[in-house]
Order: structure tokens, then C-alpha cells, then sequence
């Protein structure tokens, strides 16, 4: 496990989340959360994060416990769809992935050389300088460039297998407990996923992205920790009990089951957007995301929903910092628009009934 930003975590119940006038179950929870309802997750935050807490705690210190905790619970949002009742509960099943992580940390610790005293700096006087030069930088920033596009084209089951074999550094039986896969599954596609990566890049590129792999994920490692650090701070957003959201719905003329939630917090500088139901963009065409404040409306992104019509946009910035007065999506050309020009396809303000929309 690397080391990232890490909020202080606090331990909280979480709101109650009610199936036919009893709280619902852990499973019905996750049920929710892969449907695209992420309020799901603040409960089984709440249910759970002290126990995870405790349980990294007796080996751990503080600080790389909390670190378990939000790798845990970013596994969980993240692989929401791929968990499946009939293979067991949702107990048994984070408490499995919070498990491989401590041990995956322990691991890691014990392959650290032993540092030597060097109060006067002697011996990193005499050591060759180890940073590259500007030519090898410039060339690793390509090869990282190349790895991600080729990353990015994966189907997405070979795509999340890889990622969690090389980047999250854990072992083919991991992988397939994390994805609720047969072994034989999850080694076919990091098998499969490797080969692809093979063929779609250069020979030599595709070889040093396997000997980078061998070694825990070495290409494009910086991206992946700023990556981390963003969905660490959507998940403490989710999680949070004064996170306020906002519900958009089709306007007249678009499919009434288009919508999406927008969910933010005064003085947090990130919000999560979800997407379901969207129709496909069309070519040269893309959906882009406006937040209204006064009369004056920013644009925080663009979106393609996937196959589906689901998508999700975490945005960071000054334009989140504020709730928002209004939230809409419009359909603009492919590069985006300046302002808002191309059709609404769903609105939301704050305090305005859903079906005001309609």
C-alpha cells in the first residue's frame, strides 16, 4: 500500500435506509449502491468502518488502519455490481477484502530494507544521483500516456482484474475473492488482459509494461495515487451525513427514466455526480455538467455514459466548493461548450419538487 492523503476518520452509524418499514439488510444496502443509489454507502460505512478500524488497529498503527478503511470502502463502492448475495454475505465478504489488505501491508513492510544511520550524510554524499535525466523523462511520460489510453480500451472485467493484480498488488486468489470470481476466472483475465495490453502497444513498451507489472505496478504511478486520493475524498463525501444532494430529472421530451443525482457539501471542493438511464450521446456529440450560482452557469465536466446509460464524474475545484443554486446537463459537441448551449436534458435545483420538471 502507498502512502496518500488520509482524512481522520470518524465512526458513525450512518442514516437509516428503511425496505418496507424495517432497515434494510447489508445485502439489500448493496443492492441499492450497485443500482447507482450511493446514499447505500453511508450506512454500510457506518455498520462497518470501526469494526475494519479495530480489526487493522491490532497490527497496524493508526494512521495505516484508517488508510484500510478507505481502500476497503473504495473497493466496495467500486465493485458494488460485482458482489452477489448467493456467494455470501456482505460481512464475510468486506471483512475478506479488509483481511487481504492488512496482510498485503504486512507484506509489504517485511520486503523494506532496514535503514542504516546517516546523521552527517555521508553515505548519500557518495551515492550515485538515481534521478533520471530530462530525455528519460520525457520518454516515461509517453510510455505512461500510451499505457493508460491502451489501459482505458480493456474490456472492463480484464480491466479491473489488472488493475487490481498490479496496482493494488494483490494475488490471483485475491482478485478473484475482491470480484466474487472463480480462480480460473480471474487468472483467464489478467491472462487475458496482459495479452491485450501486449498487442495493442509497441513491443518494446509492451514488454517494460509487464516487467513494471512484475514489480508492483511501477508505469504510470503517480496518476494512479492522485486517482486514489480523489476517490478517497468522494468516498468521505458520500459518507458524510451533511452531504446535500441534488435530483435531476428528464425535462419534457426526454425519456422520464433519465436522471441523476448530484451530491455535494458546502466547503468540501468535491462532488459526485451518477448518471443512469442516459441515452447514448450521439457522434461528435457529448453530455456536459453546469452548476448554477446566481445567474451565472460553470461548466465542472463532461460525461459519456457507458453502454448502459450509467456514469459517474467526480469533480474537484472552486466551482464545487459552493452548493450549488441549480444543476442541469446539456447535450453539446464533443469538445464542450463554453456555456450552455446545446439542449437540457435534465435539471435539478435546490428546494424545487422533481416533478416540477415534468
Amino acid at each position: 500500500m502507498r502512502r496518500r492523503e488520509t482524512p481522520h476518520w470518524t465512526w458513525r452509524r450512518g442514516p437509516r435506509v428503511l425496505v418496507d418499514g424495517r432497515e434494510a439488510t447489508d445485502e439489500e444496502l448493496m443492492q441499492q449502491l450497485a443500482g447507482g443509489q450511493q446514499e447505500a454507502l453511508g450506512p454500510l460505512y457506518g455498520r462497518y468502518a470501526a469494526r475494519l478500524f479495530s480489526l487493522a488497529g491490532q497490527s497496524l498503527d493508526r494512521a495505516t488502519a484508517e488508510e484500510i478503511v478507505q481502500e476497503v470502502f473504495l473497493a466496495v463502492w467500486r465493485n458494488a455490481a460485482a458482489f452477489s448475495p448467493a456467494r455470501g454475505t456482505f460481512k464475510a465478504w468486506v471483512l475478506q477484502i479488509a483481511h487481504y489488505r492488512i496482510l498485503n501491508e504486512l507484506r509489504r513492510r517485511s520486503r523494506q530494507p532496514r535503514l542504516e544511520d546517516d546523521p552527517d550524510g555521508v553515505r548519500v554524499a557518495q551515492s550515485p544521483d538515481p534521478a533520471p535525466g530530462p530525455l528519460e523523462v520525457v520518454a516515461a511520460e509517453a510510455q505512461r500516456a500510451e499505457v493508460r489510453e491502451a489501459m482505458e480500451e480493456l474490456p472492463p472485467g480484464q480491466r479491473r482484474a489488472v488493475e487490481l493484480a498490479f496496482f493494488e498488488e494483490l494475488t490471483h486468489e485475491q482478485v478473484a475473492a475482491a470480484l466474487q470470481l472463480p480462480l480460473g476466472t480471474a487468472k483467464t483475465r489478467i491472462r487475458s488482459g496482459l495479452q491485450r495490453l501486449r498487442t495493442g502497444l509497441a513491443p518494446a513498451l509492451g514488454a517494460l509494461v509487464i516487467v513494471a507489472a512484475a514489480f508492483g505496478g511501477a508505469v504510470g504511478i503517480h496518476n494512479e495515487l492522485a486517482e486514489r486520493a480523489r476517490d478517497g475524498r468522494a468516498l468521505a463525501l458520500l459518507t458524510s451525513s451533511e452531504t446535500v444532494a441534488i435530483r435531476l430529472r428528464a425535462v419534457p421530451g426526454v425519456a422520464p427514466e433519465t436522471h441523476a443525482v448530484y451530491r455535494g457539501q458546502s466547503g468540501a471542493g468535491t462532488a459526485v455526480l451518477n448518471l443512469e438511464h442516459f441515452p447514448s450521446a450521439p457522434a461528435g456529440g457529448t453530455y456536459q455538467v453546469w452548476v448554477e450560482h446566481g445567474e451565472t452557469w460553470t461548466s465542472v465536466g463532461t460525461i459519456r455514459p457507458d453502454a448502459h446509460g450509467d456514469g459517474r464524474l467526480i469533480v474537484e475545484g472552486p466551482a464545487v466548493t459552493r452548493m450549488p443554486d441549480a444543476v442541469e446537463i446539456t447535450r453539446e459537441p464533443a469538445g464542450g461548450s463554453a456555456g450552455p448551449q446545446g439542449p437540457v436534458i435534465v435539471i435539478g435545483r435546490q428546494g424545487v419538487p422533481n416533478t416540477q420538471y415534468r
